[in-house]
C-alpha cells in the first residue's frame, strides 16, 4: 500500500511538469508569433487594456500618399483612374468606361447606371502598393449633380490632381472644384489629358490657370506635339524625352522609349517631324529661362501647381505622372479637432473643451472620420460599409472605439475592416494614417462622424451638406412594398445620395421629401430602389428651388412666421429636427436673410454637434 501511495504521488508530479513544460512552450510559440496571426482575442484584449499602444510606426506613415481626382464630366478621370491602378499593378488591363465587346469594365464605376451613362455616380477608393509606397487614390464624380459627393471625398484626401480637357482648358465643374481644393490648401497637381486629340497649345492652358485661379505653374514634362503629332513628352527634371508607341494590347501599357535631350541626331531621326523637332529645342530654352523655378514650399501651400500633360487613353505620360506624384506628393497629414475629457455627460456644460487642436498622424491613439457610407456593395448580403480616412494611429483587428457623438464611455467593437478596391473588399488586419478602410455600420454611423481609442474624445469637423435646389416627395405605390420601400430609402438616405426633410412635427409617420442638388440624384435613388431593393417609387416635385437653414432656431422661425413675414415659404426640418425654410425663388431667400437677421439663415446645414 505504501508503495502504491509513493507510485501515485511520483505519477501526479511527473504529469504536473509535463503540463507545466507544454503550458511555457504553448506560451513562447505564442508571443513569438506576428500580431497580424494570433487569435482576434489578442487584439480586443489589447484595445481594451488601459497601456494599449496604438501609435503608428513612422515607416507606415511616409509610405503612405493618398491623392483625390477631380475633373469636369468627360476629362477623362476615370479613364485616368484606370491607368494609374495598371501602372501600380492593380490590373492587368486597363477597363473602359464605355466598353466594346472585348474591353473589361473599369474598377470604379460599378454601379448598373455608371455603366449605362458612363459617369461616375458615386466616389470610390482604390489601393495599390507602388515602389514601396501605399497609394490610395479616391476616384471622384465630375457630374455636378454629385459634387457633394465629390467634397466629402476631398475631406479624406491630401493631394488632388485636376484633370483639364487639352482642347476645352478650365470648364464650369473644375473651376468648382479646384475652389474647394483651395479652401482645404490641398496640394494641387495639374495633368492636361487628351494630348492625343487637337488641343490648346501649353502656353495656353498655363495662361488660363493663371489668370482665372491665380496659380502659378511649373510644367514638370512639356508635350511634343498634339493629336496624329503627338509624339510624347520632354522630362524637364533630367531632359530625358519620352516617346511614346501605343500598346499592341488594348487597355494594356504603352510603349517608351527614353532619348536624352542632348541626343539630337537620334531624337531628330526619331521624332520624324523637322517642325516638332525645333519646337522642342525652343520651347525647352525658352521655359529654362522664364519659369520661376519649382518650389515644393509653395506647392504644399497650393499656391504652385507642378504641370503634366498626357493622355489617358492611350497611356501616355501616366506612368511619369506617378512616378513624380510618388516623389512630390505629400505624405499624410493631421487635421483640426475638437478635444475634451471622454466622460461628459450629454447636456452637461462644457468649460474646459478645446476649441480646436491639430491631431497628427504621429498622435498615440487612433483617430479617424467617416466621409462616406455606402450600402450594398453585395446586394446578396444587404451590407452597409462606412468609409473610415484614418488619421492618427494604427486600426487593429477587433479594437473598441469612441465615437464622437455617443455618450462618454461607450465603446463600439470594429471586428473587422475591408480595405477598398471599387466594390471589392479584402480582409484588413492593420492599417494606418492616411489609409481607407470600409467597416460595417450597424446604423450608428453616420458621415462626418469620428472614431477614436483612449479617454480623450476627438471631433474633427463634421461635412456640411450642400443647399439643396430640388424637392420632391416620394411614395411608394406598392402599399405591400413599404417594408422594403422604407428600409431601401433609410439605407441610401445614410449614404447622402440625397437629403431627407420632413414637414414641421412630423415624427416620420408623413410624406418624406427628398431634396437634392441636382435631378440626377433623384433619378439615381429610384433606379437604385428598383435595382437593390426590388421595389418601385413615385416622386411629386415641388415647386422650390433653394433651401436656407435657420441657424437662429425653431423660436426665431416662430416669431418671423407670426409676424407674416413667412408668406409662400414653406417650412419644413431636416433629420435631425432644425429648422429649413424652403424659397420659391434667390430674391425672396435674399430679402428674408437681410431684413429678418435674427433668423440666421445659411446656404449649408451645419454637421451635427458633438451630442446631436
Amino acid at each position: 500500500r505504501g508503495r502504491r501511495r509513493h507510485t501515485t504521488k511520483t505519477t501526479m508530479t511527473i504529469l504536473s511538469l509535463l503540463c507545466l513544460t507544454l503550458l511555457v512552450s504553448r506560451t513562447l510559440a505564442f508571443t513569438a508569433r506576428p500580431s497580424w496571426s494570433r487569435p482576434n482575442v489578442v487584439g480586443l484584449h489589447m484595445a481594451e487594456s488601459a497601456t494599449a499602444d496604438f501609435k503608428a510606426p513612422q515607416t507606415e506613415i511616409d509610405r503612405r500618399r493618398n491623392l483625390a481626382i477631380i475633373s469636369h464630366p468627360d476629362s477623362g478621370k476615370t479613364t485616368m483612374t484606370e491607368k494609374l491602378l495598371l501602372y501600380g499593378g492593380a490590373l492587368q488591363q486597363a477597363g473602359a468606361v464605355r466598353q466594346k465587346a472585348e474591353q473589361r469594365s473599369t474598377a470604379s464605376d460599378f454601379m448598373e447606371m455608371e455603366k449605362e451613362r458612363g459617369i461616375s455616380i458615386s466616389s470610390t477608393v482604390m489601393n495599390f502598393d507602388y515602389n514601396d509606397l501605399r497609394v490610395n487614390i479616391l476616384d471622384t464624380p465630375g457630374h455636378q449633380d454629385f459634387s457633394e459627393d465629390t467634397y466629402r471625398a476631398l475631406a479624406a484626401a491630401d493631394n488632388a490632381v485636376m484633370l483639364l480637357d487639352a482642347a476645352k482648358g478650365l470648364e464650369p465643374q473644375t473651376r468648382k472644384l479646384f475652389e474647394v481644393c483651395r479652401m482645404r490648401k490641398l496640394p494641387l497637381f495639374t495633368f492636361v489629358n487628351k494630348l492625343d486629340r487637337p488641343a490648346l497649345t501649353p502656353y495656353e492652358i498655363m495662361d488660363q490657370i493663371e489668370e482665372e485661379f491665380g496659380l502659378e505653374t511649373h510644367p514638370m514634362v512639356w508635350p511634343i506635339g498634339d493629336g496624329e503629332r503627338f509624339k510624347g513628352v520632354l522630362d524637364r527634371t533630367d531632359n530625358i524625352v519620352h516617346l511614346y508607341q501605343k500598346a499592341e494590347k488594348r487597355g494594356g501599357k504603352a510603349e517608351v522609349v527614353q532619348v536624352p535631350l542632348d541626343d539630337k541626331e537620334t531624337l531628330r531621326e526619331m521624332i520624324n517631324d523637322e517642325e516638332l523637332f525645333d519646337k522642342l529645342y525652343d520651347d525647352a530654352e525658352i521655359l529654362e529661362e522664364l519659369l520661376n523655378p519649382l518650389d515644393m514650399e509653395r506647392v504644399m501651400a497650393a499656391d504652385q501647381s507642378p504641370l503634366f500633360f498626357g493622355s489617358a487613353m492611350t497611356n501616355f505620360g501616366v506612368q511619369l505622372f506617378l512616378d513624380k506624384f510618388c516623389q512630390m506628393g505629400t505624405k499624410p497629414v493631421g487635421r483640426n479637432a475638437q478635444l475634451r475629457a471622454d466622460t461628459k455627460k450629454k447636456n452637461e456644460a462644457v468649460e474646459d473643451e478645446d476649441e480646436g487642436e491639430v491631431v497628427p498622424p504621429e498622435h498615440e491613439e487612433f483617430a479617424g472620420f467617416i466621409f462616406k457610407t455606402q450600402a450594398n456593395l453585395d446586394p446578396k448580403h444587404r451590407d452597409r460599409l462606412a468609409y473610415v480616412r484614418i488619421v492618427s494611429g494604427v486600426y487593429e483587428k477587433g479594437m473598441k472605439v469612441g465615437h464622437s457623438r455617443s455618450k462618454g464611455g461607450k465603446r463600439y467593437n470594429l471586428a473587422q475592416a475591408q480595405a477598398l478596391f471599387g466594390n471589392d473588399r479584402s480582409a484588413v488586419e492593420l492599417a494606418y494614417p492616411g489609409d481607407v478602410i470600409g467597416i460595417n455600420n450597424p446604423g450608428n454611423f453616420a458621415i462626418g462622424d469620428t472614431l477614436y481609442t483612449g479617454n480623450t474624445k476627438i471631433a474633427f469637423p463634421g461635412i456640411p451638406s450642400f443647399s439643396p435646389e430640388k424637392f420632391a416627395y416620394i411614395r411608394s405605390p406598392n402599399p405591400s412594398d413599404y417594408k422594403a420601400f422604407r428600409k431601401g430609402l433609410d439605407q441610401l438616405l445614410d449614404e447622402g445620395a440625397v437629403q431627407a426633410l420632413r414637414e414641421r412635427n412630423d415624427d416620420g409617420g408623413g410624406p418624406l421629401i427628398l431634396a437634392a442638388v441636382g435631378q440626377l440624384q433623384f433619378e439615381v435613388v429610384q433606379a437604385r430602389l428598383q435595382n437593390e431593393y426590388g421595389v418601385e417609387s413615385l416622386m411629386e416635385p415641388l415647386g422650390y428651388t433653394l433651401a436656407r437653414w435657420a441657424d437662429g432656431g425653431w423660436d426665431a422661425v416662430d416669431r418671423a412666421d407670426a409676424d407674416g413675414k413667412l408668406f409662400g415659404i414653406m417650412i419644413v426640418q431636416d433629420r435631425w429636427q432644425r429648422p429649413v425654410l424652403l424659397f420659391r425663388n434667390d430674391w425672396k431667400a435674399a430679402s428674408l436673410a437681410e431684413d429678418e437677421k435674427y433668423l440666421e439663415l445659411l446656404p449649408w446645414s451645419r454637421p451635427p454637434s458633438f451630442d446631436d
